[in-house]
């Protein structure tokens, strides 16, 4: 008896083990025919390579969780000196890409941080920061004789030196008298106002404070206070300014981000062209009065084209809301600088 396969089946004999069925059509493979994988020829896996920040595994250069930068640790000074240079010089670097547009393109900074096109520029604050301490590091070491008020009158006039108008006349209060030190010609200058209150007596203790540094060292005090807070006091006078732009930009309606990303990226610029302006004059001293022209040109200019680029309105209609900006400019700035020296003054 035959299957249909074709295979022969052996009926089974007593005490015997059950036939085994075999098609005929399945080749019979010898061991030597299969092939096997020795640890010789097999491929060693590679390591799994994971971030040194965050310990996520980072199959290619960025971790996919922090984005840290997959890279040997800083072993040699050249190393270090490659990697710093690479970071600023990259051709995909921010950096110059975002300096180049903040100083020659107006507003477009500002327009495509709207437009959500932000990762290939520097972050507005941060730019803004950055900017902001180099300028007022600078403006601090380059300005240091800067005079707030000069009371040693005495001193002046014994160095045969030609006093400038305004600066050793104060009236006799100022003049140190015979055999008076510094302590007491500041005690006589300002005297201790009284007692009028508890909140008066705090504020004018401040004031006769105050007003005694001033006399003992010529206004230094006053003038290191107001440098150092002078940046925090121009940070907090952005918002007031995009207040102001929201009352001159009412329809269409604007967001208030839109008007303060607007002056953090315009005062951003105004650091640096005051920081170039200042390193050209600084090599070029014959130029110094072009340059000072051209910023008087230059500066108004920017302003006008960023709010036309950003808001998008007529040249005209641009021009009508620069005017009372710009004076609401110059008045909350004037306050703000008032403010800031009496802050400086009272803080002492």
């Amino acid at each position: 008896m035959s299957n249909p396969a074709g295979a022969a089946v052996q009926p089974d004999a007593p005490g015997a083990a059950p036939a085994t069925t075999v098609p005929a059509t399945t080749p019979l493979t010898t061991p030597a025919a299969v092939p096997v994988a020795t640890a010789a020829t097999a491929a060693p896996a590679p390591p799994e390579r994971r971030c040194d920040n965050c310990g996520a595994s980072v199959p290619g250069r960025y971790c996919g969780n922090c984005g840290q930068r997959l890279e040997p640790p800083v072993h040699t000074l050249w190393h270090f000196i490659q990697v710093a240079a690479e970071d600023v010089t990259h051709a995909d670097s921010r950096l110059w890409r975002t300096l180049w547009a903040l100083l020659f393109k107006p507003g477009y900074l500002t327009h495509e941080f709207l437009a959500g096109r932000r990762a290939r520029y520097l972050p507005p604050v941060r730019l803004y920061l950055v900017l902001s301490v180099v300028f007022f590091v600078w403006f601090s070491a380059t300005h240091q004789r800067m005079t707030v008020l000069e009371l040693d009158a005495p001193r002046s006039a014994a160095s045969g030196a030609a006093a400038a108008p305004g600066r050793d006349e104060y009236g006799p209060m100022a003049k140190a008298l015979p055999d008076e030190s510094p302590q007491q010609r500041a005690e006589r200058v300002c005297p201790d106002l009284g007692h009028l209150g508890p909140w008066q007596d705090r504020i004018l203790g401040r004031v006769t404070h105050a007003c005694r540094l001033v006399v003992l060292d010529n206004g230094r005090s006053v003038r290191d206070a107001f440098l150092h807070n002078l940046p925090r006091a121009m940070f907090l006078f952005l918002p007031l300014l995009a207040a102001g732009m929201m009352l001159v930009y009412w329809w269409p309606r604007h967001y208030y981000v839109e008007h303060l990303l607007l002056f953090v990226h315009n005062h951003a610029f105004g650091f640096l062209l005051l920081l170039l302006a200042a390193g050209v004059s600084a090599l070029l001293p014959i130029a110094t009065s072009w340059v000072r022209f051209a910023l008087c040109l230059y500066i108004p200019w920017y302003v006008y084209r960023s709010m036309r680029v950003v808001y998008g309105q007529g040249r005209w209609l641009t021009f009508g809301k620069l005017v009372p900006l710009s004076f609401f400019y110059l008045v909350s700035g004037t306050l703000m600088v008032a403010l800031t020296v009496a802050y400086s003054g009272l803080s002492l």
